[in-house]
């Protein structure tokens, strides 16, 4: 959210490069050699859950989207997890599943010039969702008590009654911070040195750090 312009307005923009690149949830099956129970992190035990997979399925489903490389759509997913879930969901456990890599479109901005968007495969939204339920839990205690970005709970009107308090309590400076390319340009390494901290499943960071590595697909080529 970008504030009016005006003379208690300071607008900041960092230009800093930092290197380095029809079926329904409950029908999901739980592949037979392998049980919840013999995983060895706590926390992809929690991701592997019926019932968070369940309601990654259902949000996946809801947020629709494009098809990613593979050219899957959302309404195709709930078919192929039936089939092919539990091979899936061996790899995950045995650290040998590989994302693949996102499909890169350009998007326009209004001020002419376009944003990279990268979309993954259905399949790979799917297991980042539900990893993300379970991450999320161990993430937000720590967050800011007036952080509002894309957090449960939380919303852009929140942020506005806030700064009308603010302003209120005599308040009249803004701050306007925006990091060119962060999510292009991201350090991984310390990405990860960062996640650490709060998810100790090294099994689950060796995942997450499989997505960061998956790459883009741009005009067919990776």
């Amino acid at each position: 959210m970008k504030p009016t312009e005006g003379p208690n307005v300071v607008r900041l923009r960092s230009t800093v490069k930092v290197t380095e690149n029809g079926r329904r949830p409950a029908e999901l099956a739980c592949p037979g050699p392998v049980s919840v129970e013999a995983i060895s992190g706590a926390l992809l035990q929690q991701v592997l859950a019926r019932e968070n997979l369940q309601r990654a399925l259902k949000q996946v489903r809801q947020n629709k989207g494009a098809p990613g490389v593979d050219g899957m759509s959302v309404d195709e997913l709930p078919g192929y997890l039936k089939s092919h879930w539990p091979a899936i969901r061996a790899q995950l456990v045995a650290g040998q599943y590989r994302p693949q890599p996102v499909r890169r479109v350009e998007i326009p901005k209004p001020d002419g010039r376009t944003r990279l968007l990268g979309i993954p495969t259905v399949l790979d939204r799917f297991i980042q969702q539900a990893i993300a339920q379970i991450v999320q839990a161990q993430w937000e205690p720590h967050f800011h008590t007036h952080s509002y970005g894309f957090r449960p709970l939380r919303s852009a009107h929140q942020a506005v009654r806030e700064m009308q308090s603010q302003a209120r309590a005599g308040r009249a400076w803004v701050v306007d911070l925006d990091l060119e390319a962060f999510f292009d340009r991201v350090h991984h390494g310390k990405l990860m040195h960062r996640l650490q901290r709060h998810v100790d499943d090294l099994a689950l960071r060796r995942l997450i750090h499989a997505f960061l590595k998956a790459g883009a697909w741009v005009d067919g080529h990776k």
